[in-house]
């Protein structure tokens, strides 16, 4: 087994780590490629962010709490793996976005500071996940896969990960 899976702190710290590599490229992506992101990509920024962030609050809480550190790491385990798998669905969703013939494909809406501005939190989340033309454009391939493709992958490693905590019978 890899080195970091010994220890339940070792795989909080690789989620922790990949979550801020990833929202790192996004970054780069958006302000030096210019690909701009639709209202799905920033939902899954913002999932990438929560996972990451409980796992960084996993891999620090951890060594706080020794005593604790079987039910501790349990409970961000499975805060990582309810993130990961919202962010999962929503990356999910866009790549059956990005499938759609043309003909399919929803009009492009409002992008999402006008919907926070302007819709109710339930309306605003329901106009985003029925998505948009936006949503269903690939602006970027790597080996085959999309951004979204790329990300889903990030998000079922971060689930599979998790839950070799979450399901570990003695805390490491």
């Amino acid at each position: 087994m890899l080195d970091f899976a010994k220890s339940n702190r070792g795989i909080f710290t690789m989620i922790a780590v990949v979550g801020a590599v990833l929202i790192v490229i996004a970054l780069y992506m958006q302000y030096q490629m210019d690909l701009q992101p639709c209202n799905l990509c920033m939902f899954q920024r913002f999932f990438v962010i929560a996972a990451a962030l409980s796992a960084a609050l996993a891999a620090l809480h951890g060594t706080l709490y020794d005593y604790l550190n079987s039910w501790v790491s349990k409970f961000y385990a499975l805060l990582v793996i309810v993130f990961a798998c919202l962010g999962a669905l929503t990356a999910g969703r866009q790549l059956w976005l990005q499938s759609l013939p043309a003909d399919k494909v929803p009009a492009c809406g409002p992008d999402l500071d006008y919907m926070l501005d302007a819709y109710p939190f339930m309306e605003m989340v329901t106009e985003v996940f029925q998505g948009s033309g936006d949503c269903a454009k690939t602006q970027w391939l790597f080996m085959g896969l999309s951004i979204p493709g790329w990300t889903l992958l990030c998000f079922l490693a971060a689930i599979i990960l998790a839950g070799i905590v979450l399901f570990r019978r003695t805390a490491r």
